[in-house]
């Protein structure tokens, strides 16, 4: 049990021994003044105030130590991220001043340097967003989207980054254009996070894909994987922000990338949906009806 786990039981026992006080009280308080209406009202609404006060204190406080827990987790990752890609760095830039290195091995040098200094702007911009998204006067820009042009894009992007095969990432985009009025920056950055979810816990020899259709309802973008998935009971709390699944904390990551997709779609008037994919995710956003398609 962790030093957190032990306050919130300790309060939460605390809590339970001084309501249990205070019944025992009211009870007494009942039984003495039985006879006089005035003091018995007045002193059975008072107990209940403090049961009522001691009960709210104790759930806010439980709540504050799990917040705190989960703000500390969330640095702890964050932390990590930034830490490894700067100590990579640093070791091929010493290596390339002491040593003298062959230019085939040089250039592989800075495509690794290069991919640190891109994972350190992606975390970078991660908690930039979050701290936008949290901002609840945000506005919507919104353009004409060509999410099919947009998602290949992205895919094209996440094969650089993870270092993939062209064809490891399948793109489908059966209804051709299915665009979107909205930010093309932020969709953007929803299918690249979810996309860089999907190749991380996907494992080797595993499938990653994106869809861009026209659903029932209006255009939808898909995005499957084959990786261990998230169990139903830990979806709706997965959206929230430094959240992580025990089990994924082995992996890097923030624990932002969900609540960043939440965060856009809810910007989108778009419904968010996390769904079983057999062995695997499936990341339903959809689009409400006036968000597109638009003329081409």
């Amino acid at each position: 049990m962790t030093r957190r786990q032990k306050a919130i039981a300790f309060f939460v026992t605390l809590c339970v021994l001084l309501v249990a006080a205070a019944v025992a009280l009211n009870i007494g308080w009942i039984v003495i003044n039985s006879s006089r209406l005035a003091p018995l009202i007045l002193g059975i609404v008072s107990f209940a105030l403090i049961i009522a006060g001691l009960i709210v204190y104790t759930v806010f406080l439980v709540l504050e130590i799990k917040r705190n827990e989960d703000h500390d987790t969330f640095i702890n990752a964050v932390t990590h991220e930034l830490k490894t890609p700067i100590a990579s760095m640093r070791l091929y830039l010493q290596t390339l001043q002491s040593r003298d290195i062959d230019e085939s091995r040089r250039q592989e040098f800075y495509a690794i340097m290069l991919a640190d200094a891109d994972r350190l702007h992606r975390t970078v911009e991660q908690v930039l967003a979050a701290g936008a998204s949290g901002q609840k006067a945000n506005a919507v820009v919104r353009t004409p989207v060509d999410v099919a042009a947009m998602a290949g894009d992205c895919v094209q992007l996440a094969v650089v980054r993870h270092h993939l095969d062209a064809s490891a990432i399948t793109l489908e985009t059966p209804d051709g254009n299915p665009g979107v009025s909205g930010d093309a920056e932020q969709l953007a950055t929803v299918v690249t996070n979810l996309l860089d979810n999907a190749v991380k816990y996907t494992p080797a020899g595993g499938t990653v894909s994106i869809m861009a259709r026209r659903g029932e309802a209006g255009p939808e973008i898909v995005v499957a994987d084959s990786g261990p998935g998230i169990p139903p009971d830990f979806r709706e709390k997965a959206l929230r922000r430094f959240t992580r699944l025990e089990a994924s904390r082995q992996a890097p990551g923030s624990g932002l990338g969900l609540s960043l997709v939440a965060a856009v779609a809810e910007l989108h008037d778009a419904a968010l949906d996390l769904e079983d994919n057999g062995p695997g995710l499936r990341v339903v956003m959809r689009f409400t009806p006036g968000s597109g398609p638009y003329p081409t």
